[in-house]
């Protein structure tokens, strides 16, 4: 019985399901260039806003508290309820703090491992779903080279393992037509979904169970397939009813409310944009390897009767459709889109590698290649080479760290441009080869982490907080903007209020600490003022006490 096929239509699953032994060859070759461009010089630059800063606090919390205290199953955020996102990379986070302290790259660290390993997962995913190599590799490959992979994947945020264990989650999915015994690993895949982004894994099943619907649905009658999903699921649900035992309905308002699915249907902060708010973000970040997409789409829309292409089709057009209908907008939401891109861009590639054509039965003959794609790398190599003067030549002072990456952008699409033109394959191999290089040096660079010059840098600034203001008080500043990576490298909350708020505050006892902008001292009327350090334009302020007072 735990071996029985649940198969859909036998015609339609040439190229799927089959049986093979791992290729560790490739899943350490993989993994292993994976794991370098994930934790490559991975603390050299400082924490960012938002989640950054408060992840890595939820997680100090956690570390910092006693052995009999439960923070790690109620964790805490300046030591109020932290009921935004449950806890398991949190977890994580304070292990890695537990090894090797509190730093940038201990709180990057099970990020990037986790989007690593997911590199390795996705060739796993591919083989799995083609029972092919070739296809898989492309795949790994488009998919370690996109950078907004490699960029969110290496911050201490959350997004990195949802890509890992959303990929883990398909692969035993389709695992499980074959072996119902790999229910399990779809239920303990889902549940490690819940326990990093709660709600998030409501989607993504419901993306799961859509393709079997649409694919397998016999499976979805099987008693083993529910069972394994309720097991490998308990211990999120142990989690989840943990915390509703303790804060009560509180939980249920914040959690799975108001941090979740209420930004369905309502904008969080100004985090809105149009419903093609997500086809801009992959049109600005998955360069060069968007060239192919159209032509992937066409590729699986043609294949769609075979499993592999309604997975496809399923996983990337119902997941881009239900962040597209939702209110809140934030650039990360896009990240689980990236490896059914990958499957589809690869799965092109592989095409155009591998002659004769396995999708037609007639005997292949060379074509030329699309001009879309020729003019498409003619305007990457003009950019590549059209940036590197800028910085080199323009900008004053030159960006010297810079240079080294847009040259490799500008050779890389010369030499495939050049191989394109010529109809050779391995055009795709060069674009490979030197995205991979490329974005590397940007990492090197210390510029890969762009938003950090939006605004002032938080070190200086927090190093005169951590000084001068007594351990257990909080900071007001006449920033509009909090900033948890500054109050993380404080180790003080460090809370905005208005001017009104301010005055007030003055006049209290204890005398108040405050963070101010230069403008603000000569704005308020704040008597006794006393300056106790000053950095990047803001001023630590307190209030003087009258002897005798």
């Amino acid at each position: 019985m735990h071996r029985q096929r649940l198969n859909g239509d036998h015609r339609h699953s040439t190229h799927y399901g089959s049986s093979h032994p791992p290729d560790w060859g490739w899943w350490l070759l993989l993994g292993s260039a994976a794991l370098l461009l994930f934790t490559l010089r991975l603390g050299d630059v400082p924490l960012r806003d938002w989640d950054e800063g408060t992840v890595a606090q939820v997680a100090r919390e956690i570390w910092q508290a006693g052995p009999g205290s439960l923070t790690w199953l109620h964790p805490t955020l300046w030591g109020e309820p932290y009921l935004n996102k449950p806890p398991l990379i949190h977890w994580l986070i304070a292990l890695s703090y537990q090894g090797a302290g509190v730093s940038e790259w201990s709180a990057r660290l099970p990020g990037a491992l986790l989007t690593a390993l997911s590199v390795p997962l996705l060739y796993c995913l591919g083989r799995e779903l083609w029972g092919r190599q070739t296809p898989a590799i492309f795949a790994a490959i488009v998919y370690l080279t996109f950078l907004p992979v490699v960029r969110h994947g290496r911050l201490a945020m959350l997004d990195g393992a949802i890509l890992c264990f959303f990929i883990l989650m398909v692969w035993f999915l389709l695992w499980s037509r074959r072996d119902l015994r790999a229910c399990l690993g779809v239920g303990l895949s889902l549940g490690l979904i819940l326990l990093t982004k709660g709600a998030l894994g409501i989607l993504l099943a419901a993306i799961a169970l859509g393709f079997l619907a649409w694919d397998t649905p016999r499976l979805l009658t099987s008693l083993w397939f529910w069972l394994g999903l309720g097991v490998g699921c308990l211990p999120a649900g142990l989690w989840f009813a943990a915390q509703w035992h303790h804060y009560g309905q509180t939980f249920v308002d914040t959690s799975l409310l108001n941090q979740s699915l209420d930004r369905v249907w309502t904008t969080v902060g100004n985090n809105s944009g149009p419903p093609w708010y997500y086809l801009l973000e992959i049109l600005k970040y998955a360069w060069p390897w968007l060239l192919f997409l159209p032509a992937g789409l066409v590729l699986v829309w043609e294949q769609r009767a075979l499993g592999w292409a309604k997975l496809l089709l399923v996983w990337s057009g119902g997941y881009l459709l239900a962040i597209s209908l939702m209110s809140t907008k934030l650039p990360w939401y896009v990240m689980p889109l990236y490896p059914a891109l990958a499957l589809i861009i690869g799965v092109k590639l592989a095409d155009l590698w591998q002659h004769p054509n396995p999708w037609q039965s007639q005997p292949y003959t060379p074509i030329a290649y699309p001009h879309a794609w020729t003019a498409g790398l003619a305007l990457l190599a003009l950019g590549g080479w059209g940036i590197t003067g800028y910085y080199g030549c323009l900008v004053t002072p030159p960006q010297w760290e810079l240079l080294p990456t847009t040259i490799a952008v500008g050779l890389t699409m010369t030499m495939a441009l050049w191989l394109l033109k010529h109809r050779d394959a391995q055009f795709s191999l060069v674009l490979a080869w030197g995205m991979y290089v490329a974005i590397g040096l940007l990492i090197v660079s210390g510029h890969w982490l762009w938003e950090l010059g939006e605004d002032y840098p938080v070190r200086p600034v927090a190093a005169i907080v951590a000084q001068q203001v007594p351990p257990g008080t909080p900071v007001y500043t006449s920033n509009p903007i909090r900033r948890p990576s500054l109050e993380f490298y404080a180790g003080h909350p460090i809370i905005p209020q208005a001017d009104e708020e301010l005055q007030r505050r003055w006049q209290q006892t204890p005398p108040p600490y405050f963070l101010l902008d230069a403008a603000t001292p000569k704005r308020l009327d704040l008597p006794e003022l006393q300056s106790l350090a000053q950095a990047e334009g803001w001023s630590l302020v307190t209030r003087s006490i009258p002897p005798g007072s």
